[in-house]
């Protein structure tokens, strides 16, 4: 990814801003939320735009951080590819991580809703201004995606903006 990418999504993602509240989930497990997520929908931002096969890879690292790869196709076909680092600032708030692409701007990945199973999420972060829904399979049912949705627009999302995130890269 090119280094103005990156700057433009460290700004745009940055913490400078005064946080609204935004209650997440009050329990967040990173051994059972590592693994691949894919972007079911998000709403519209720069760093993703005209980006389809929109992934996301946690691995937890030895010292406790996680690792973080960030893939999607381009429209004619290259892949775009970043990787990052998040943490849990705060242990009693496991579910509001900071990430960090690019030094020394970090954004906050705050999980709103996740389901028991760990399948599905819905993470944002306090500005309402980015939000994700996500799953551990490439589809996602329209009954949960309608909840999801629901807890989005409940929590001050615009969800009237939502992108839906071409998953099938094969017919592209």
């Amino acid at each position: 990814m090119k280094l103005r990418t990156m700057a433009i999504f460290a700004l745009l993602f940055g913490t400078s801003c005064k946080s609204q509240d935004l209650p997440t989930v009050p329990e967040l497990n990173l051994e059972r939320y590592q693994g691949t997520w894919y972007e079911i929908a998000r709403l519209p931002n720069r760093f993703e735009k005209g980006l389809s096969c929109i992934s996301a890879t946690y691995t937890i690292r030895e010292d406790g951080r996680v690792t973080v790869e960030n893939r999607g196709v381009k429209a004619e076909g290259k892949e775009s590819y970043i990787k990052g680092v998040a943490w849990v600032p705060n242990t009693d708030e496991p579910a509001k991580l900071k990430v960090r692409f690019f030094w020394p701007f970090a954004g906050n990945y705050w999980v709103i809703s996740l389901d028991e199973n760990y399948q599905y999420a819905l993470v944002g972060e306090p500005k309402r201004k980015y939000m994700w829904i996500l799953s551990k399979t490439k589809t996602l049912d329209t009954q949960t995606f309608d909840k999801l949705k629901l807890i989005a627009k409940q929590k001050g999302f615009d969800v009237d903006k939502l992108i839906m995130v071409n998953q099938d890269c094969n017919k592209n």
